[in-house]
């Protein structure tokens, strides 16, 4: 597979923290992204009342949208600002707290209890402190990961899934010769290979 010079290509956790801090967020979507409402059937499979996993969160509207189907969404997100901001444009109350098994990491859960967002790496959640899922919304996480993570990604999200869980995947194609990412061009062989 050719990612071109993107393979080594690493943005750091400050490096992603800065992009909130300056607003360059070009990739937030205020009207949710629209392959969500294409393929919702495709998530939820019929089912009503599901956990759902947003990893590299953000502040996506759709974690609201979904709650208020009746589902209950978890997001991970290394930007506290972009979760403080995700509460407070919704006017929804909110509740912290500490994350005994991470140090140094927050839970920011809704007064509700259906939305339960935390602060810190993706890569330092596990099913023990977050369970397992009925789908996952990655409409900016794989792409957004180093290339060279990308296996430890994957294999971390295939342990957060249920047996009977559906995975909505947003990726980008252009040539990666010419944009250095993120977002990170991910050939649809590599996704097969990634997972499976």
């Amino acid at each position: 597979t050719d990612i071109g010079s993107q393979k080594d290509r690493v943005v750091t956790e400050e490096e992603w923290l800065q992009k909130w801090e300056t607003g360059n967020i070009g990739f937030h979507k205020d009207q949710g992204h629209p392959l969500l409402r294409k393929y919702l059937d495709v998530l939820l499979n019929g089912r009503s009342g599901l956990r759902i996993f947003f990893p590299l969160c953000g502040k996506a509207v759709e974690m609201k949208w979904l709650a208020d189907m009746g589902h209950s969404v978890v997001g991970v997100e290394v930007s506290e600002q972009a979760l403080k901001e995700f509460f407070a444009e919704h006017s929804l109350p909110y509740c912290e707290e500490p994350v005994p098994e991470i140090s140094g990491a927050k839970k920011l859960q809704s007064i509700s209890g259906n939305i339960s967002l935390y602060c810190c790496s993706v890569y330092d959640l596990s099913s023990s402190i977050v369970g397992k899922f009925d789908g996952v919304w990655d409409r900016g996480a794989l792409v957004a990961v180093n290339p060279r993570d990308r296996q430890r990604y994957v294999s971390l999200m295939i342990t957060l899934m249920e047996k009977n869980s559906s995975y909505l995947l947003v990726t980008v194609s252009y040539d990666p010769n010419k944009h250095k990412g993120p977002p990170f061009y991910v050939p649809e062989s590599e996704m097969k290979s990634l997972f499976g």
